[in-house]
């Protein structure tokens, strides 16, 4: 096994500056109501500084090859399938229109561990975003690396069911429906060429999902949408979420939010009931 400690404390440096065309595609690609000045909504720091890697550094799944050269930023982890599992956000500033933003981007953490479909290695990265030199966005960012599945397995998600999503004891509900167009979009607006987004072939045949798969800080900031609609925009101060089952473009999807004080609830839902995604958030202090 190829030892990765070496990996811990990487680093690497991007630049961007958040102009009104990009802002305008990410408005548009939520149905929010255009602008070309001013703060952005939560959320946008995602489509920031994103990795750059020509076609010919990646992969067969569409992400840069991990091959362990001197100068590559993730480590070379034997497992095949990479998985956004959560991040967890501190949001200290609003990010606005021609703000020129740098991210520092950071390995803090490997592990490995064995868990129900074998080996799994976790890799924890600091992400700041600055502009004007002062950390407006700290996120820390868990991604795993897992073995394929066994050949025969059934696909993931599994088929809805025949249960309903219960709306009892959630504050404020909203129904949607993600579709291709809106996952190639983020797709685009991240510089994402994830396979498992656009390629339903690769997706089933060779990932095991049932269809495409709805990425999820994609998820995640209709979570931060919800979360400015019910509390106002750029409230948040903390913002934590946390994978746990893959959404298919073309089904319902039912987000969910509920606040005790300071201290909100939110989750991401199929039609059945099935947990797509868990989140916390915090108003006035970080999580």
């Amino acid at each position: 096994m190829t030892d990765l400690t070496p990996w811990i404390g990487r680093e690497e440096r991007a630049r961007e500056v958040l102009g009104a065309p990009l802002a305008r595609r990410w408005l548009a690609t939520f149905y929010l109501p255009p602008f070309d000045a001013g703060a952005m909504p939560q959320g946008i720091h995602w489509c920031l500084c994103v990795p750059e890697t020509p076609g010919a550094g990646l992969g067969a799944d569409g992400h840069p090859l991990r091959d362990g050269s001197p100068d590559s930023f993730l480590p070379p982890a034997s497992a095949p399938r990479r998985m956004w599992a959560g991040s967890a956000c501190e949001f200290l500033a609003p990010l606005a229109i021609g703000d020129e933003a740098e991210r520092l981007s950071r390995i803090e953490r490997i592990e490995e561990k064995q868990g129900r479909s074998g080996p799994l290695t976790f890799v924890t990265i600091l992400h700041e975003t600055s502009v004007r030199e002062a950390v407006a966005v700290r996120e820390r960012q868990t991604l795993v690396y897992r073995e394929a599945p066994p050949p025969g397995s059934p696909p993931a998600p599994a088929p809805l069911g025949d249960a309903r999503f219960d709306e009892g004891g959630w504050d404020a509900v909203r129904r949607m429906v993600p579709d291709a167009p809106l996952l190639f979009r983020y797709s685009a607006l991240t510089f994402n060429t994830h396979r498992i987004h656009y390629d339903a072939d690769y997706a089933r045949e060779v990932e095991g999902y049932r269809g495409l798969v709805v990425h999820g800080p994609l998820i995640a900031s209709l979570l931060l949408q919800l979360a400015a609609r019910e509390v106002g925009g750029n409230a948040l101060a903390g913002f934590a979420f946390r994978a746990a089952s893959p959404a298919v473009p073309g089904e319902e999807l039912a987000l969910a939010l509920k606040a005790t004080g300071s201290a909100i609830e939110l989750g991401a839902f199929a039609a059945d009931g099935r947990q797509v995604m868990q989140a916390k958030a915090s108003l006035g202090t970080k999580l």
